[in-house]
């Protein structure tokens, strides 16, 4: 359990914070027996401050999904416990979130359908790769989404602020133009390894 992994695992238990956030006051006013107060901008939007406050949360989280990396691949710490709980804290991260956000009405459902589906494909094509001894390393196409993806529930997370006072719908783009991306880098990462799948 070196530092990376621990990090990586600091990122889960912020995940599952952000959860019982984003659920716990769905039914109710209150989270943990304390009323959850709002916000009224402009006289006109009200925010409820327990997206706020999983919207930083989130960041945090995300800081982590670049770190743990940076500091394994820097100090030669990458283990295959590593990569496996990476992966495994990458999607309870982002996959929930994005399904409760469609849940309540913040994102149309077809987002977090199109995003799951592929990344379910993308590793299974990883594990078939995996089991034949190749790596499939990610590519720029996917990095991309994975930034447009973080930064579009972050701001969908805070009302898309300060944009949506300017009725600019910057998160809705981020998240459109990741779920494209999603379907494209999915593509991708079949059309370079369909020879291991048929094989």
């Amino acid at each position: 359990m070196n530092l990376p992994n621990k990090i990586t695992i600091s990122r889960i238990i912020l995940s599952i914070l952000i959860i019982i956030i984003l659920l716990g006051g769905s039914y109710t006013n209150s989270l943990f027996g304390f009323e959850i107060p709002k916000l009224f901008i402009n006289e006109t939007m009200v925010v409820d401050l327990k997206y706020i406050v999983a919207g930083i949360l989130f960041v945090f989280a995300s800081i982590t999904d670049f770190l743990d990396g940076y500091i394994a691949r820097k100090y030669n710490l990458v283990t295959d416990f590593g990569k496996f709980i990476d992966s495994i804290a990458d999607k309870i991260l982002v996959n929930p979130i994005l399904i409760i956000l469609s849940a309540q009405g913040f994102i149309h459902p077809i987002i977090p359908v199109v995003i799951i589906i592929r990344d379910s494909i993308v590793n299974s094509i990883r594990m078939i790769a995996s089991t034949n001894g190749k790596v499939v390393s990610a590519k720029s196409l996917g990095k991309i989404k994975t930034a447009c993806l973080m930064i579009g529930i972050t701001l969908t997370l805070f009302y898309n602020l300060p944009f949506e006072l300017w009725n600019i719908s910057v998160s809705k783009v981020l998240l459109f133009v990741a779920t494209i991306l999603s379907v494209i880098s999915g593509v991708q990462y079949y059309t370079l390894n369909k020879y291991l799948i048929k094989k």
